[in-house]
Order: C-alpha cells, then structure tokens, then sequence
C-alpha cells in the first residue's frame, strides 16, 4: 500500500459546521462538472465511514497509513488531502483544482472517499480497496496453469544457471490438486507465505497427507492481489528454483489451486504441487 499526504495552508477563518453536500462537490470534480478539467470515466466516490474516521483520526495528528489499518480499511493505494482556509467547504473545489489535486480525484482507480471538516479545516480521504481477484474460477484456473505450464515445459530454457531441454507434458492430478488447495487455504486464512505449513509440515508430507503416494515431489508458489493464472506461471519461470521444478522432467503430474482472504496481506495464494507416483 501507497500513500501520500498532499497540504495546503489558506488564511484561517470560521467554517461552517457541516457540509452535507461535499460529496457532490468531490463527485463533481470527479466528473468535470466544476473547476477540474474532464480527463476520465470515473464512476461516483463510494462514501465510506471508514475513511471518515480515518479523516477525523489525521485532523488529530494520526499517520494515514496507520489509521487505516487501525480502521479496518486495506487499500492498495491511497491519498490524503488537507485543506485550510475560510469557507473551506465552498472554496474546496477551486482550491482543489489549483494545487492539481484533480489527477487523484479523476483517478478511477480511487474508488472511496471519506472527509471530515472542523472548523476551518478539511480533511479528505481517497482510496482504492484491496479486492484481491486470481481473474479465472478454480476449475478454469487449474486448466489455465496446467496449460501454461505445460506450453512452457515444450522447449527448452534455462533457470539461473541450470539450463533444461524441453520436458514432456504433465498431466492433472487430482490429489495433487487437494494437498495445493489446503495449503493455499492455510496461508490465506493465517496470513503467512511460506512452503512450511504452521504445524511445519513440508510440500512432501502435505501430498503425502492428501493421498499421493510419490517417487518425487515438488512445490512452487505465489501470491499477490491480483495474482491471475499467467502472472503466476510467469513469475514462476522468471524464478530460477521455480522454474527448475516447472522444467523438471522427473515430474509427470501436478495439481494446483488458489485461495483468496480480503483481510490478509497478499489477498489471493497460489499452490502448484508437482508430482510422479510410486
């Protein structure tokens, strides 16, 4: 997460004490309806009590990245403007356009806001909210990868310093998938990322665990918002140790699954288990 605390200094004076209709002036300027030129659909900010009390928290010293934490909001991006000055509440839009806030404001990407005013000064909140997405169902998904991966194992490549010829094709396997899936599930629900599950079991014995009786066995994995089925196998490649075991041509199976929890760091977790039977 990103953020950053843009200020303005005005003449001081009295402010109204409410201001009802911000949220269309803030909509307004979003649409180019008042002093920011139009540059993108965007549709209206989402009222968010939130970032209100994230707002009120930075009127009162708070750091933006640590209030939004403390109230729950996980944003991927996210900016703060503070604005003093007299009638702040029916100055804001000029103001805003004249300091170049209109660039956030336009920014579809910026989906929330949340604003609190006292006295003569303005707070505004503006966020994007984590919504992590893997893009594709899992059964969609899993074909993706296994697709992926197998069009990367038909020619040759290195891996760092390791360099593989082409490998045969591997095919889906289903308690493979299983062993993926829990794992996948285990770091999102606990927010961790590690091939060491938390009661320390390994990549071998979680396979072992879900039914897989194997010669070898291999784990690779990935995680991260918006961690779709190319993104990861093409990070995979890009990792020497992971793409040594995508290339390995002891493997003839795989399974692979991913899970997602909104509340933990990397949003989506992605587990591919590699595999050849006894």
């Amino acid at each position: 997460m990103s953020g950053a605390a843009l200020s303005l200094l005005l003449l001081a004076a009295s402010l109204p004490a409410a201001a009802a209709g911000f949220y269309d002036t803030l909509d307004d300027l979003r649409a180019g309806r008042q002093a920011c030129p139009h540059a993108n659909r965007a549709p209206a900010f989402v009222p968010r009590a939130e970032l209100e009390r994230v707002a009120r928290n930075l009127a009162y010293g708070g750091n933006l990245e640590t209030s939004l934490k403390q109230f729950g909001y996980h944003a991927i991006h996210s900016y703060a403007i503070h604005l003093e000055s007299s009638r702040v509440d029916a100055q804001a839009a000029s103001i805003i356009a004249q300091q170049g806030y209109c660039r956030h404001l336009q920014d579809p990407g910026l989906r929330d806001a949340g604003f609190y005013l006292h006295e003569d000064k303005l707070w505004i909140v503006l966020a994007a909210p984590f919504a992590p997405s893997p893009g594709l169902t899992g059964p969609a998904a899993g074909q993706r990868v296994l697709a992926l991966v197998n069009q990367a194992r038909a020619r040759a490549r290195d891996c760092g310093d390791q360099h593989f010829a082409a490998a045969p094709s591997v095919k889906w396997n289903g308690a493979l998938a299983e062993a993926a899936r829990r794992h996948a599930e285990e770091m999102a629900q606990h927010d961790y990322f590690s091939h060491i599950g938390r009661d320390r079991s390994s990549p071998a014995q979680r396979v072992e665990r879900a039914g897989y009786r194997y010669r070898v066995t291999g784990e690779n994995i990935a995680g991260g918002a918006r961690m779709t089925p190319d993104i990861a196998v093409a990070g995979w490649i890009k990792s020497p140790d992971h793409c040594a075991n995508l290339m390995n041509p002891a493997f003839t199976e795989m399974g692979v699954a991913y899970a997602i929890d909104a509340k933990s760091e990397m949003g989506v977790y992605w587990v591919q288990a590699f595999g050849t039977p006894r």
